[in-house]
């Protein structure tokens, strides 16, 4: 089955790529999920947007990567939610939340999309975050929960 990724799928592609996968994969998982649309000649032209909207957003170089990995890493992030009294939290912090945290504690903008949560996050203290800078550049994220 032959795919256009719409989102950056690990291990697949980026998006704007054309991927071959078997048709259960494409149909049960990437379709659904809004991660990839079917090839057609008409969705080939849609390509070139999405090529162009990713150039905007991605950070151009690996140094550049390197950098902006070298000052999150160094960043504090706490992220103030509500949690009960055995400190868990009243539902989960998600990678929009995070990025926001990021934000606020003076580091740069993150996309949701590249930060990596592989673990739901549902109790208060010390977590560690990936996210996706680049394709060969990944940084770790110190998140401190505080239940508020």
């Amino acid at each position: 089955m032959k795919l256009i990724l719409t989102q950056q799928v690990s291990g697949l592609g980026a998006p704007g790529e054309v991927v071959d996968v078997k048709d259960g994969y494409g149909r049960n998982y990437l379709i659904p999920r809004g991660f990839a649309m079917l090839w057609t000649r008409g969705a080939e032209k849609q390509i070139d947007s999405i090529r162009k909207a990713r150039s905007a957003r991605e950070i151009a170089s690996i140094e550049q990567a390197e950098s902006i990995r070298g000052d999150l890493e160094r960043l504090k992030v706490r992220l103030r939610t509500r949690a009960g009294e055995s400190g868990r939290l009243f539902g989960a912090v998600t990678p929009a939340d995070i990025a926001g945290a990021v934000k606020a504690a003076g580091g740069p903008q993150l996309d949701k999309r590249r930060i990596e949560v592989t673990n739901p996050i549902k109790t208060v203290g010390a977590h560690n975050v990936a996210v996706r800078l680049h394709p060969e550049v990944s940084a770790k994220i110190a998140l401190e929960v505080v239940g508020g």
